[in-house]
């Protein structure tokens, strides 16, 4: 009984010197790295300024959409959003999906004291607006806040659905090249020799490939779609960390506690992710938001030339082209340069913080 109060009096003690966070102890050196990216003011509000702009992009369709959130007719609630509804439902005589948006539709479902709850933007990525009042494209107006794009397309909706495809296209190609990236980094720094070398002479040979026209003509090949261009692009993302990891086990391999490590038999795969790996991912981490940087300005280039995603996909890189194509409606290609600066800016702060964060040098 008294060792239990003992282990629950050190328990207690622990956790007034290391604070939790969920249940968990968080370390004192992760501590002060979160200071010292809270101190970077900058750096400390983009991250804030883009989770939030990014959750909001997360739930589109409920911002940006060409059907109601909800339709109460006849004392039944309905969420076209989630559920396609014929129009014979509202009372209409066609078996094909309601078309919300016509006035017809809308008499139907007042008719019987109904309400329609629209989203803030009537208008989804791929809704054209054939009720202009010139041709396309238009300025903005009090409808479509950023104008249209050349096929009468909302461009603030095309905006939204098109940052949170950036965003997701780029994480997802930042994850999976940094895993390859690094565990082949891991593979060269620790074994060294002729692993390191043939690895080296490879990645240099593979380097050095003009990579800009391989993508173009593996696009034009093959029908583009979302996973086959990210599949592309991973074939030659995934070097960009291969060299800091590299280096990093290089330089901690000879370290006291690795050879102590080995000299009581510690095999190398838990020599690799509990010794070395911890100390190379420091390095790592100040480079991911370069890599998802990185990673999205090669979709917007390849959208740009006509060689991403599927035609009729919200892009902002398309969107730069149609701005290029229309140099008479200057609004497309200010939107889509101001989105890209904004998004790209704000990123490259959280780098600058990030990097200030796992900098020893640095002091609060």
């Amino acid at each position: 009984m008294s060792e239990d109060i003992m282990s629950l009096k050190v328990q207690k003690k622990i956790e007034k010197q290391f604070p939790t966070f969920f249940g968990i102890t968080v370390a004192p050196l992760t501590v002060r790295r979160i200071q010292k990216f809270k101190a970077n003011r900058r750096g400390y509000w983009s991250f804030w300024i883009f989770i939030t702009l990014f959750t909001l992009s997360i739930f589109a369709e409920l911002i940006a959409n060409d059907k109601p959130l909800m339709v109460e007719y006849q004392g039944s609630y309905y969420f076209p959003i989630m559920k396609i509804y014929p129009e014979t439902v509202f009372g209409g005589v066609f078996e094909t999906e309601a078309e919300y948006r016509e006035k017809e539709v809308q008499d139907l479902i007042r008719e019987k004291d109904g309400r329609i709850y629209w989203p803030l933007i009537r208008y989804s990525h791929d809704t054209v607006n054939l009720n202009l009042n010139q041709p396309a494209p238009s300025p903005p107006t009090l409808e479509n806040l950023l104008g249209t794009d050349d096929q009468a397309r909302d461009v603030l909706a095309r905006v939204i659905y098109g940052f949170r495809i950036s965003i997701l296209f780029g994480l997802i190609l930042t994850i999976l090249s940094s895993i390859i990236g690094i565990g082949a980094g891991a593979v060269q720094g620790y074994f060294g020799g002729w692993t390191d070398l043939l690895f080296q002479r490879f990645i240099e040979v593979w380097s050095g490939l003009p990579r800009l026209f391989l993508l173009i003509i593996l696009a034009s090949v093959f029908q583009p779609s979302f996973w086959l261009l990210l599949g592309l692009l991973l074939l030659f993302e995934w070097v960009a960390l291969e060299g800091v990891v590299r280096a990093e086990f290089l330089r901690t391999r000879n370290f006291d506690y690795v050879r102590a490590a080995r000299a009581l038999g510690v095999g190398n795969i838990n020599i690799i992710s509990r010794h070395i790996l911890p100390n190379a991912m420091t390095a790592a981490l100040t480079f991911l938001p370069f890599v998802l940087i990185g990673s999205i300005t090669a979709l917007t280039s390849l959208d740009f030339l006509g060689f991403g995603l599927p035609p009729g996909s919200p892009s902002l890189g398309e969107l730069l082209a149609q701005g290029k194509t229309n140099l008479q409606a200057p609004w497309l290609g200010v939107t889509a340069f101001l989105v890209l600066a904004g998004m790209l800016s704000l990123l490259v702060f959280i780098g600058e913080a990030i990097r200030d964060a796992f900098d020893p040098r640095k002091t609060l």
